[in-house]
C-alpha cells in the first residue's frame, strides 16, 4: 500500500492539506506548484465560523462552515489569531440587528452541541460567549472606561471598537462574535515546515504541469522543472489548482460548470494606532453596491487589511466569469491575468487602496488618517456551479481514481480529505485509516520561534510587510 503514488497539482490550502494528511498515511505523494512557495492563491483573513459575514446565505450552510473551521482549527492551530468579531449595521442598511439573532443562535447551539461530542471542539472559548450583544445602554455605559492597548475579555475588546466607530451611524444592539483571523503566511511557513520532515511527500515548487494523459489505470503526468521536462506516471491524481482546475479538466477532456471570480483586498497602515490591538470589525451592507460591507482586519504594526463589497474596492464589474461548452476553464480578461501572473501597477494599488480607505472611513472618521501599506493580497477564486453566492463547495470525482478540489472557503479542506480518503479505501489504494489521528505531528510540534522566522521570510519574499506574518493574540492556554 505505502507505493501507492498520488499526484497532487496545486500546493494551495486544499493542495497541501490532503498532500500532509495522505503522507501521513505512508503513501507516496508528489506535490507540484507552479510558484515558489506554498498558498500564493486568493487571499484569506477570516475564519468563517458560522459565515456571519454572509447574510444571503443559507443556515445550512453556515452550520457547515462552523463545522469546518472547528476542524480546521484543530488541524492548523497555529495559523489563528484569537481576537473575536464585532459586527455592525449602519443605519442606512435594510435589515437590523434583530434579523441576525436567529442565526446567532442556532450556530451557539450547534457549536454547544459539538462540544458535547467531544470536547476538544471548543477551539472558539465556551459555548455560551459564541456571541454577545450589546445594546445602546451597554455601550455608553462602556464609553465610560479607558481603552486598554491589549484586550483581554469581550467588553475590552468591544470598547476598543466603539471608541473609534461612528456611534451616530448604527443600529443597536452590536454584535460581537467568535469569528477569529487566519493568518496566510503562517500557513504557507508551517506547512512548509510540516513537508520538509515528511519523506512520503516530495514538493516540487516552479514546476509547471504541461499535460495529463490516462493509461489503463495510470496518469501520465508531463512536467516541467528548472527547465527539464519529465514524465512520470502515478495511481491517483488530485486536481487542486485552484481557479484553474479548468484547465486540468480540459486536458482530460472533462465537462465542468464553474465560475471564477478576481477579488482583492488591500493593505493599509494607520501608524497613529500601531501600538493597538483592534478586534475584526464588520460593517455589513448590500453587495455590489457602494454601500456594500466593510471589512476591518488588524494586523500588527498598524496595519489593516479591508475589504469593500463594491465594484470600486474588492469586486470588479467584470471579474466574474464562467465556463463555457467549450472548456472547462473560465476565461478572466487580461488584465486580471496580468495581475495574477506579473503583479500590480502602482497606480491601480493607490487608486483602490484609497478607495478602500475612504470606505471604512464613513464608519470609522480617524481611519482618514491612514495609508497605503503595502501591495493588496489577490486572487481568483472558484465557485462550483453557478451559484455566485456558494461559500460551501469540496470535491467531486469526474473520472476514476481522479479528485477536483473545488473548495470555496479553506475551512472546507478537511472535509475534502475525508472524501477523498473514501475514495482511495475504495478504490483498494489505501487501507481503511480508522485508526489513524487526523491531527499530523508535524504540525501539532512546529516551534513558535521556528514558524514566526520562516512566515517573516515568506511575507518578505512576497514584497509584503514581516508585520502581517504575525498575530496580535496567540493560543489560549486552555488550547496549547
Amino acid at each position: 500500500m505505502s507505493k501507492t503514488k498520488i499526484a497532487i497539482v496545486g500546493a494551495g490550502v486544499a493542495g497541501t492539506t490532503a498532500a500532509l494528511y495522505l503522507g501521513q498515511l505512508g503513501l507516496d505523494i508528489t506535490l507540484f506548484e507552479k510558484n515558489d512557495s506554498i498558498s500564493s492563491g486568493p487571499p484569506y483573513c477570516h475564519l468563517h465560523a458560522g459565515g456571519n459575514l454572509y447574510r444571503e446565505i443559507s443556515d445550512e450552510q453556515c452550520v457547515t462552515l462552523l463545522k469546518q473551521s472547528i476542524d480546521f482549527v484543530r488541524f492548523y492551530p497555529f495559523i489563528v489569531d484569537y481576537r473575536p468579531t464585532v459586527i455592525v449595521l449602519p443605519k442606512n442598511d435594510k435589515s437590523s440587528p434583530e434579523d441576525l439573532l436567529p442565526r446567532l443562535k442556532l450556530l451557539q447551539k450547534e457549536y454547544e452541541n459539538l462540544i458535547i461530542r467531544d470536547q476538544e471542539n471548543a477551539v472558539l472559548g465556551k459555548s455560551e460567549d459564541y456571541f454577545r450583544l450589546y445594546s445602546k445602554k451597554d455601550v455608553e455605559l462602556l464609553l465610560q472606561k479607558s481603552v486598554v492597548k491589549k484586550p483581554s475579555n469581550n467588553d475590552e475588546w468591544m470598547l476598543t471598537a466603539i471608541k473609534h466607530i461612528d456611534l451616530d451611524n448604527v443600529q443597536y444592539p452590536l454584535v460581537l462574535v467568535q469569528e477569529y483571523g487566519m493568518n496566510l503566511f503562517r500557513f504557507g511557513a508551517g506547512a512548509k515546515l510540516a513537508l520538509e520532515q515528511m519523506d512520503s511527500i516530495n514538493f516540487y515548487n516552479k514546476t509547471t504541469v504541461q499535460m495529463v494523459e490516462k493509461n489503463n489505470h495510470q496518469w501520465n503526468l508531463t512536467y516541467n522543472k528548472d527547465n527539464k521536462t519529465t514524465k512520470e506516471g502515478f495511481d491517483y491524481l488530485i486536481n487542486a489548482s485552484g481557479f484553474r482546475t479548468g484547465s486540468i479538466d480540459d486536458m482530460l477532456g472533462v465537462k465542468s460548470k464553474k465560475m471564477v471570480e478576481f477579488k482583492a483586498s488591500y493593505i493599509s497602515q494607520w501608524e497613529q494606532k500601531s501600538d493597538m490591538v483592534f478586534p475584526e470589525i464588520i460593517f455589513h451592507g448590500e453587495r455590489g453596491t457602494p454601500q456594500g460591507m466593510a471589512q476591518f482586519t488588524p494586523y500588527p504594526g498598524g496595519y489593516f487589511q479591508l475589504h469593500g463589497m463594491t465594484n470600486d474596492i474588492t469586486l470588479y464589474k467584470d471579474g466574474l466569469v464562467a465556463s463555457t461548452d467549450t472548456s472547462a476553464q473560465p476565461r478572466l480578461k487580461n488584465h486580471f491575468i496580468q495581475k495574477l501572473d506579473d503583479g500590480w501597477k502602482k497606480v491601480d494599488v493607490n487608486k483602490r487602496t484609497h478607495n478602500a480607505i475612504k470606505h471604512v472611513t464613513q464608519f470609522i472618521p480617524g481611519f482618514v488618517e491612514a495609508k497605503v501599506g503595502a501591495l493588496p493580497l489577490f486572487g481568483a477564486q472558484q465557485i462550483p456551479g453557478d451559484d455566485p453566492t456558494l461559500r460551501v463547495a469540496e470535491v467531486s470525482f469526474p473520472k476514476e481514481r481522479y479528485a477536483r478540489c473545488e473548495i470555496v472557503k479553506v475551512s472546507s479542506s478537511l472535509n475534502m480529505v475525508d472524501a477523498i480518503v473514501g475514495e482511495l479505501i475504495k478504490l483498494g489504494l489505501i487501507n481503511d485509516p480508522k485508526s489513524k489521528s487526523r491531527n499530523v505531528g508535524y504540525l501539532s510540534h512546529i516551534d513558535e520561534h521556528t514558524l514566526s522566522r520562516e512566515a517573516e521570510k515568506l511575507a518578505l519574499s512576497r514584497d509584503y510587510p514581516a508585520d502581517l506574518a504575525n498575530i496580535n493574540v496567540p493560543r489560549p492556554t486552555y488550547l496549547v
